[in-house]
């Protein structure tokens, strides 16, 4: 029997803004009827006497505009156009930059304001925190480092060698989570004080790129690029589980949890920037256009934007939480040839690059005054800004459920469902929390607690044995003490096995 030849899949339709060649082909619009035969059956140029805005609106999303050759499409007043053929409305306090923060807009004319915790500078029109001084966390070849964000005070975090990878923050008590990227292995360890040993939270089989915290729900979200994946634990890593599959090369996490949003970069065969409730669900493609490799990705809280440094494009760039007004902040300037790390301050962006081993700064708006805060830096890698303003206190977000779920919901990721997911509330269900609220100051797990118990019960009987037969006994030499008994004890926050490297008394 001669086999069936295998049937042919069928062609995927073209797009609105593209053509469809006589053999299913799909070409840009822009190249029907252009004197240059570009679909293989040469259909494009045919019938090119034709009014090419009665079929499909020649790809136009709202005015078209019959050419000689092709099409020419147009916005109506108010609105701008996004590439050849789409239109959005014009939002004039993004498209002007006037605003740092809060942008009203009163009978025509720009008014600007700051939200809780900074104020506006009389000069400069900027907002600016009030109180502490905010810091750049960021890890590199010799370990955590801190540099304040005029690039004048630089201390020591660690003193043990590390790879650069990933930085995120928890303000309320000035612990920074840090991955080692090719190990697979994130760490915990204080900001405060002199220079701190790391604690091994969790190890993961695969290269981490990216990392984030969720202050309002206490979670610890992380790219996997082995899994091809985004993944969520608690902070003390005693659950976790994948949360997003199926990508190609993950790189940067960011999460809003006031918005119950959660954002990722992949930098795979078809760069993407991507959205999603913290669950996982809703996903939504932000930018898919003029993207080469997005290698890290910040939210600028304020502003309801999220910010991206494309390694491919040597570019920074910036688009709003639904995937519009979108802006290119700054190009190729000499030190975006390897960028890394990214964050959104007050009214700049900063940045670590690996090729000239710099921490740098730029206005947010327009890349303007740009300054390198810290050069001769040992391949830096992931940084963090530091300060209360950028994990303000708030409800726990339902995410895309927010209409379904009026009055509250509580995550739900490490139950025994398949998907993580939210459980709504009723109106006379206690107010909404988050499922997982541990204590600021200790991520110990209830095993820990109590084994940490059971021993300091084992210890209480074993001293009160001792003295009864110390004073029982007059045989016994009397410079028995307890210790010859005890011997040394453990810190259960240790992980077993111990960190690669020891501290070096390096100066910085």
């Amino acid at each position: 029997m001669v086999p069936r030849a295998p049937t042919p899949s069928p062609q995927a339709p073209c797009g609105p803004s593209e053509f469809s060649c006589g053999d299913g082909e799909c070409i840009p619009h822009a190249f029907r009827c252009d004197h240059s035969e570009d679909c293989a059956d040469r259909s494009d140029e045919q019938d090119c006497d034709k009014n090419e805005c009665e079929e499909n609106n020649g790809g136009c999303s709202h005015l078209c505009l019959d050419q000689p050759m092709g099409v020419l499409c147009d916005c109506p007043p108010g609105m701008m156009l996004v590439g050849d053929t789409q239109c959005e409305e014009i939002d004039e306090c993004l498209s002007n930059d006037v605003c740092s923060q809060i942008c009203i807009r009163v009978n025509g004319t720009l008014s600007c304001d700051c939200h809780k915790g900074y104020i506006m500078g009389p000069h400069t029109g900027q907002c600016t925190v009030i109180g502490d001084k905010a810091v750049i966390a960021f890890s590199s070849l010799t370990g955590l480092r801190s540099v304040d964000t005029l690039g004048e005070e630089y201390r020591q975090v660690t003193a043990s060698s590390t790879t650069p990878g990933p930085v995120a923050m928890l303000v309320a008590n000035r612990t920074i989570y840090w991955a080692s990227s090719e190990q697979g292995t994130i760490y915990r360890t204080s900001l405060e004080g002199n220079a701190h040993e790391s604690v091994l939270l969790l190890r993961s089989q695969g290269t981490i790129l990216g990392l984030a915290v969720d202050w309002i729900h206490h979670l610890l979200y992380w790219t996997n690029t082995n899994t091809h994946s985004v993944n969520v634990a608690t902070l003390d890593g005693s659950q976790r589980r994948l949360l997003v599959e199926g990508l190609s090369k993950p790189t940067g996490v960011a999460v809003e949890p006031l918005e119950g949003l959660l954002f990722w970069a992949d930098a795979g065969t078809t760069p993407r920037i991507e959205r999603a409730s913290l669950d996982g669900r809703g996903r939504t493609t932000l930018v898919t256009s003029v993207l080469q490799s997005p290698v890290a990705i910040a939210v600028d809280l304020p502003r309801k934007l999220l910010y991206w440094a494309d390694a491919g494009r040597h570019s920074l760039s910036r688009v709003n939480f639904d995937g519009r007004q979108r802006k290119t902040v700054l190009e190729s300037n000499g030190y975006l040839d390897r960028p890394f790390g990214l964050a959104v301050f007050e009214g700049h962006v900063f940045w670590s690059d690996q090729a000239s081993g710099t921490v740098n700064r730029a206005s947010k708006h327009d890349g303007s005054s740009t300054l390198v805060l810290l050069g001769q830096t040992s391949s830096p890698g992931g940084l963090a800004v530091v300060h209360p303003v950028l994990q303000p206190h708030g409800e726990a977000a339902c995410g895309f459920l927010e209409k379904v779920c009026p009055s509250g919901c509580v995550l739900e990721f490490f139950s025994e469902k398949a998907m993580p997911g939210y459980t709504c509330l009723s109106p006379t269900d206690p107010p909404k929390i988050s499922s997982y609220q541990p204590p600021l100051k200790s991520d110990l797990s209830e095993a820990s607690f109590a084994w940490i118990v059971s021993l300091i019960v084992l210890l209480s009987l074993l001293l009160v044995w001792l003295l009864w037969w110390w004073s029982s006994s007059t045989q016994r030499s009397p410079s028995l003490h307890a210790d010859d008994f005890l011997g040394e004890s453990r810190d259960p926050l240790m992980p077993a096995a111990p960190l690669n490297g020891h501290l070096l008394n390096e100066t910085a």
